[in-house]
């Protein structure tokens, strides 16, 4: 689409982020939210870091002590089109299987924008029950 990849250290290293432009934006990440607030994003883009993932699993240990005591709730967004229910939702769920799945129905990735009173809701719900 029109998303362009920034070369901070030279095209011949690799990109180093990417700038996510409007089509993106709107198609992907604010297809369900009001218009003002993909017209706001638009006007606050800035680039995203790429990072290698590899030295992040390298350098990270985890522990039940301390990453397991922490109680986890995923919240499906069923119509994210950046993290797709079908496909990544599920796996990070499968893989990384938290405490709880909570379901947002009609929520786009930006769910504070296009459902927020089901947000609250569930975020208002899962306090109270993991308190």
């Amino acid at each position: 689409m029109d998303t362009e990849f920034v070369y901070s250290n030279g095209q011949e290293k690799g990109p180093t982020s990417l700038l996510l432009g409007p089509k993106v934006l709107a198609t992907n990440f604010y297809q369900l939210s009001p218009a003002e607030d993909l017209t706001l994003a638009t006007y606050l883009v800035r680039p995203v870091p790429l990072f290698d993932e590899s030295s992040l699993l390298k350098d990270s240990t985890f522990t039940n002590e301390k990453y397991g005591s922490v109680r986890r709730v995923y919240v499906v967004c069923d119509k994210d089109n950046v993290l797709k229910e079908e496909q990544l939702q599920r796996w990070l769920i499968k893989n990384n299987p938290p405490d709880d799945v909570e379901f947002i129905h009609d929520a786009d990735h930006m769910v504070m924008f296009s459902k927020p009173r089901e947000l609250c809701s569930c975020l208002l719900m899962i306090s109270r029950k993991y308190h």
